[in-house]
């Protein structure tokens, strides 16, 4: 495998998974509490948070990161993943809206927001990776 999609995968996933722990770790973590507190577990499943960052990450590099190599427009990158994020998270939260009785939907708007942004820097950081790398050979 090209080291600059390497380099694209880990600076998607880094970028994600440090803005995620501020945001659920720190500034969200009331809203959540609030919204569905009678349903969070007291303390998460690493291996699935693993899992679920793992995959997360790699959906951002295939249809975001990857299809901009070669100097492609950030913008670009910035939309696709925005997109990628905003689609992603609203399938979570309007299945949700539908299926659970009492799910907020002050919740899923402001989850559906972070989602669409947290992808879209994600992306930044792993298109920075990957043109650093490829720039390097």
């Amino acid at each position: 495998m090209n080291t600059k999609y390497l380099a694209a995968y880990a600076g998607t996933a880094i970028a994600m998974v440090a803005m995620d722990m501020v945001w659920l770790g720190l500034i969200a973590k009331p809203l959540y509490q609030q919204g569905i507190g009678h349903l969070m577990a007291d303390t998460p499943n690493i291996p699935v948070a693993v899992l679920f960052y793992l995959l997360y990450a790699l959906g951002v590099v295939i249809f975001a990161v990857s299809p901009q190599t070669g100097g492609a427009d950030w913008a670009k990158t910035i939309t696709m993943a925005a997109l990628f994020g905003f689609f992603a998270y609203a399938t979570y939260d309007l299945t949700n809206l539908a299926t659970l009785r009492g799910w907020p939907w002050t919740l899923s708007l402001i989850d559906v927001l972070w989602g669409t942004f947290v992808s879209a820097m994600a992306a930044a950081g792993g298109k920075a990776a990957m043109d650093w790398a490829a720039r390097q050979t």
